[in-house]
């Protein structure tokens, strides 16, 4: 399980690098500067009361895209472990493809499939209420 976790985060941390990266460049240096000449001396007191502030819509768009893509993880079960020794690597998505094409259980597919919809659209709807009210646009 541990090989599968750190291949998520090397599928994820590239992307969320550029991600970040395309946020801190659309901070103007005059807001830095401000920061710095109303007393935020050092680097770590203008990154936590200016930068990371304004990084929040930044930062809520890369929670929300690594929550659904640590859901979505099919592919490296499928190709590395198929579930793993006695089923410790399977996901739900792997089900429901064991279920529909090896088993030809569509129908138990299918409501497995509805089920892992309402799930992720509860878990985004409930990080977007947390998150939205500490981020200002």
């Amino acid at each position: 399980m541990i090989s599968l976790a750190v291949i998520g985060i090397w599928q994820t941390v590239g992307f969320n690098m550029i991600l970040f990266l395309a946020g801190l460049g659309s901070i103007p240096r005059e807001i830095d500067e401000a920061a710095a000449l109303d007393g935020a001396d050092s680097g770590l007191d203008r990154f936590l009361t200016v930068t990371w502030p304004l990084l929040g819509p930044t930062t809520l768009f890369v929670t929300l895209t690594t929550a659904v893509s640590a859901l979505r993880i099919f592919e490296s079960v499928a190709v590395i472990t198929q579930g793993g020794p006695d089923k410790s690597t399977d996901v739900i998505l792997y089900s429901i493809y064991l279920e529909a094409f090896q088993y030809f259980r569509t129908g138990y597919a299918s409501a497995l499939t509805v089920v892992f919809l309402a799930v992720t659209v509860t878990l985004i709807v409930l990080q977007m209420r947390v998150s939205d009210r500490r981020v200002h646009y």
